[in-house]
């Protein structure tokens, strides 16, 4: 299986080709489009999507993902899956009983950061100086819950333990962190759901297209 990811910035890039290799088979293939924002990559999803209807070999597969940010994660799963709709690409969420479906849409709540804060040990990990009880403080226990904004909180920890005084590189921090990730021990629940869904969307590729004997 080979999986297209649609992503809203280079920061989400950064992360997803550390990540997808932990969750997807052996043997998959993969490859990362970013978008400058969410807002270009929701104006060009509509058209990207309807010249991928065209092409789109049998064992491909395609992943949206967007931060929710501010706005209601209902609204904006809409307006994912009506673009795929009328592309007309079959979805996860729109696939009825062991059908096959072409998109995977996902919107990280509230932040791609937050997936960062599901798993602490990474955040130590990439930056040492950082306490592991960092995680045990109440603002930061619900990664998927934390108030202010998960990226500013991020930087608020990094900054505590001396790391990016001149302000939190999103990029880089989001490679390193990655890095070091473990996708079956995030606590955040929008990661857990992307990487339950993936790996779905992997299992029922291979289903679909067995290797020959």
């Amino acid at each position: 299986m080979h999986v297209e990811f649609l992503v809203e910035e280079p920061s989400a890039e950064a992360a997803l080709r550390n990540l997808a290799p932990k969750i997807l088979r052996p043997g998959d293939t993969f490859d990362v489009h970013a978008f400058q924002n969410r807002h270009e990559l929701l104006h060009r999803l509509p058209n990207g999507l309807k010249g991928y209807s065209y092409w789109l070999p049998e064992d491909w597969r395609i992943v949206v993902l967007v931060d929710q940010d501010s706005d209601d994660c209902r609204v904006l799963k809409a307006q994912l899956e009506s673009a795929a709709q009328r592309a007309g690409l079959v979805t996860q969420s729109s696939s009825r009983q062991g059908e096959d479906f072409k998109v995977l849409n996902r919107v990280a709540v509230e932040e791609l950061e937050a997936w960062f804060f599901g798993d602490p040990e990474a955040v130590v990990a990439a930056c040492p100086r950082v306490l592991r009880s960092f995680s045990a403080a109440a603002r930061y226990r619900d990664s998927d819950s934390i108030k202010g904004g998960t990226w500013e909180g991020l930087e608020r920890v990094l900054q505590k333990a001396g790391y990016y005084r001149s302000g939190l590189p999103k990029i880089t921090a989001a490679r390193l962190i990655s890095a070091h990730m473990n996708p079956d021990r995030n606590k955040s629940r929008s990661f857990r759901v992307f990487r339950n869904g993936l790996i779905r969307l992997s299992q029922r590729s291979a289903k679909a297209c067995p290797t020959l004997p």
